[in-house]
């Protein structure tokens, strides 16, 4: 049995940074930008903007564009590793929110910039071998958002440049007509990428609150130890590690999908990356000699949105008309973990 993207929806914050507006706020230019990566802009969140809200709006989005209704929603998987919440899960913030009935599953996956493509094959996954999406609830919701914003140091340009924020949904159904086919994998290396999580009891206590203890935390915290903690919750990167293994597992991805579908990279509409970097995307196209237009690339519009990367490209791509009927793709990711994955759609 395979799968289909049945809708896509996806949600944008209001506000757009271009590369020259970051010189106020640390020592950078759209030339060092452009030539390093290939990104000219991002969206960020600002006030009261929050990554539920994006994912609520992406999803209504996709479930319309599919043409069914919440109540046809049989599972809720969230991609994503900026949470707006400890708890409850995302999945089931937006199940709330979006008014689907309870009693399907809804949970949140972590495989960073892999994550959308972690989801499908969990999506796929469940809905073949377990009682999900059955009967008149037939229809899964993948979500992938990211709110990196806030995880972001913008007084110190490596990093900070290279991230934006935005959500995009996809509505999945199982097909006996379009194939499926999907390899996900991993490698522990916290060093190579990496965010801190800052909890609220690490943070020093004022003196004299109500909190129990002389320092007026029961933990009792120390004030340095609190700083590094606060510092280590930016993210931060090994660069060349990152770069190097992203050539790597894209280029290896390309050829497990091609033995896993029998389609070559030649033959197949499009490769659909995870949008990190123009560079690593070149260097593996040029490699296998594969034309630039069988790449689609909007890294230069959004950034790096992690798990929101490859389905806000696919939502892109079909508001340009280009997932037409018969249309084969390879969506290939990799990030943080590390983790990387591919499949292969049909549409």
């Amino acid at each position: 049995m395979g799968m289909e993207i049945a809708g896509l929806g996806k949600a944008l914050p209001g506000m757009r940074l271009q590369n020259d507006e970051l010189k106020q706020y640390m020592d950078t230019s759209d030339d060092w930008i452009r030539e390093r990566t290939g990104i000219r802009s991002r969206y960020l969140c600002t006030g009261e903007e929050n990554l539920t809200e994006l994912a609520v709006q992406a999803s209504k989005r996709a479930i319309a564009d599919a043409g069914i209704c919440p109540e046809k929603i049989g599972l809720v998987i969230f991609a994503t590793c900026t949470t707006d919440y400890m708890v409850p899960s995302m999945a089931c913030a937006v199940q709330e929110q979006l008014g689907i009935p309870g009693g399907v599953p809804a949970f949140d996956i972590n495989a960073a910039c892999s994550g959308f493509v972690y989801g499908l094959q969990m999506a796929h996954a469940l809905m073949t071998v377990t009682d999900a999406c059955q009967g008149r609830r037939r229809y899964a919701l993948l979500i992938g958002g990211e709110q990196l914003s806030k995880m972001l140091d913008f007084s110190e340009r490596s990093v900070s440049v290279l991230f934006g924020d935005g959500s995009a949904a996809a509505v999945l159904r199982l097909s006996e007509k379009k194939r499926f086919f999907s390899h996900t994998a991993a490698q522990g290396d916290r060093d190579a990428l990496y965010a801190h999580t800052v909890g609220r009891n690490q943070i020093p206590a004022a003196e004299g609150s109500a909190a129990v203890g002389p320092s007026g935390n029961p933990l009792h915290i120390s004030t340095g130890y609190a700083e590094k903690i606060m510092q280590e919750g930016y993210l931060r990167m090994d660069g060349r590690k990152v770069f190097r293994f992203a050539v790597k597992v894209l280029a290896q991805e390309i050829e497990e999908m091609e033995a896993r579908s029998g389609i070559s990279a030649d033959a197949a509409d499009y490769i659909v990356c995870h949008q990190a970097n123009s560079r690593i995307i070149e260097h593996v196209r040029k490699q296998r000699n594969l034309p630039a237009e069988k790449f689609f690339m909007n890294l230069q519009e959004y950034g790096n949105t992690s798990g929101a990367s490859i389905p806000l490209a696919l939502a892109d791509m079909k508001e340009k008309g280009m997932l037409t009927p018969g249309c084969r793709i390879f969506c290939i990711g990799f990030g943080a973990g590390l983790t990387w994955g591919s499949c292969y759609l049909e549409f």
